[in-house]
């Protein structure tokens, strides 16, 4: 089912002020209704407690190397958390767990409704089966991409000022489906994709066999696994090559194991992509994701860049896809609570860290020259997707994928031409030592 939505004018909530490019203005709480939404970070959520990021009981933090992989879609949600890049953790500085909420009144359901009236479309999940089940993860984490996505297309459609967004519902029959949320050819942006997968059914023997190789332990009945995927992805492509292209995504899996033991986590990210070095813009990126996580703990934020600036390597050409930003993969501790309340933080941070960014450059003049030079960078772009992004790969062979939504991440238009190098000591030859040689961007 594919419908447009104008100009999102009406059922969202935190609609951006109106004005174009310029300075960013304030946000509203109020949905078109007339009614007051609230933001994800409300969402049968407490007030964050500290995290940190800390050695294992055994001694050092356990890292290992393997795939990360950027979550698009069905499958490519799915794939992300087959692969491994290395394992995240985080520890607690407090004590104590929140209470589950001990049942819902008639007053709650009224506010489930009012919440999931704001969304790009209704949840994936039936409203009865979240109302049943208010303080699971699947309920909480579902709420949180649903509202991400919301607030982003939001924000993406006040910029633009003109575009529509195709918003396709779908469903997958092995379990579960999506909202995919798509913008071309608009003022401002050339593509913006903002996508949500929910999907559960039983794991694949090849996506058992990756969990295994990665040091999980997954115990079979009648050979088979169940699983639970969500998460929300987005990838967006201005068109004007001073406006930088950003992806961001935040997944949650779960498995249930033969004697009815859950293993879950965590994983998602945050990154960005100039085609021309803007050290204002890098600064204050880094600085905005660095800010929501050091509400967890100091050691997040350099831990979680170095990984981002590790895993978009294109390693055929020998720098990185962009100027990098937070990445993270298998977190599971201290609790499911608070590492939940971490990823709230870094999705509600994705609008504040891009969207003046954008309103700042979108009406820049450029020559051709310079959008030559973006058409170029976005062939690096869809190099990596294409060749890197194992979660990308894999969900191109997985049965039951959505193509279309894996594919969301590439530009509409791009370009390769044969040995071009820039002039030495040029804007194009600054943006690539960059890209070699990753900087600390806070400090």
């Amino acid at each position: 089912m594919a419908m447009h939505v104008g100009r999102l004018s009406a059922g969202l909530c935190w609609l951006a002020a109106r004005g174009g490019c310029g300075k960013l203005r304030s946000w509203s709480l109020r949905c078109a209704a007339g009614r007051f939404c609230r933001p994800p970070s409300t969402a049968w959520a407490e007030q964050s407690r500290g995290l940190g990021y800390g050695p294992t009981a055994g001694g050092g933090p356990r890292l290992r190397t393997g795939l990360a992989a950027g979550l698009a879609g069905l499958a490519g949600l799915a794939a992300a958390t087959f692969g491994l890049v290395e394992r995240a953790e985080m520890v607690s500085k407090s004590s104590g767990a929140p209470s589950p909420s001990p049942g819902r009144t008639e007053e709650e359901d009224d506010e489930l409704a009012r919440r999931c009236s704001c969304f790009m479309a209704s949840p994936v999940t039936d409203l009865h089966e979240l109302r049943r089940r208010p303080g699971d993860m699947k309920t909480k984490m579902e709420l949180l991409i649903l509202e991400t996505q919301a607030q982003v297309c939001q924000a993406l459609a006040q910029v633009d000022g003109g575009a529509s967004f195709s918003v396709d519902r779908w469903e997958r029959k092995e379990g579960g489906g999506g909202i995919s949320c798509v913008l071309q050819d608009g003022r401002v942006f050339e593509k913006a994709g903002v996508n949500i997968s929910v999907v559960h059914g039983n794991l694949s023997e090849e996506a058992a066999k990756q969990m295994r190789s990665r040091g999980k332990k997954l115990q079979v009945k009648d050979g088979k696994l169940p699983f639970s995927a969500m998460g929300v992805s987005s990838v967006i492509h201005p068109k004007n090559p001073h406006a930088p292209t950003i992806h961001f995504n935040y997944r949650y899996f779960e498995i249930e194991e033969a004697e009815g033991n859950k293993q879950w986590w965590f994983g998602g990210g945050c990154d960005l992509t100039p085609t021309y070095l803007n050290q204002e813009d890098a600064v204050h990126f880094h600085r905005t994701l660095k800010e929501a996580c050091d509400q967890h703990g100091p050691d997040l934020y350099p831990k979680f860049k170095k990984w981002c600036d590790d895993y978009f390597f294109i390693a055929h050409r020998g720098e990185r896809r962009g100027i990098g930003g937070i990445f993270f993969d298998d977190l599971d501790s201290p609790s499911k609570e608070e590492v939940f309340r971490f990823v709230q933080s870094c999705a509600q941070a994705v609008i504040p860290s891009y969207i003046p960014l954008v309103k700042k450059h979108c009406d820049d003049s450029f020559t051709p020259r310079e959008k030559l030079w973006q058409q170029l960078r976005r062939g690096r772009y869809v190099e990596f997707n294409l060749l890197y992004d194992r979660g990308t790969r894999f969900g191109l062979f997985t049965p039951g994928s959505k193509i279309e939504s894996i594919l969301m991440s590439l530009p509409l238009t791009a370009r390769w031409e044969y040995m071009h190098s820039p002039s030495e000591n040029s804007k194009e030859a600054e943006i690539l030592d960059v890209l070699r040689h990753p900087r600390d961007w806070v400090h």
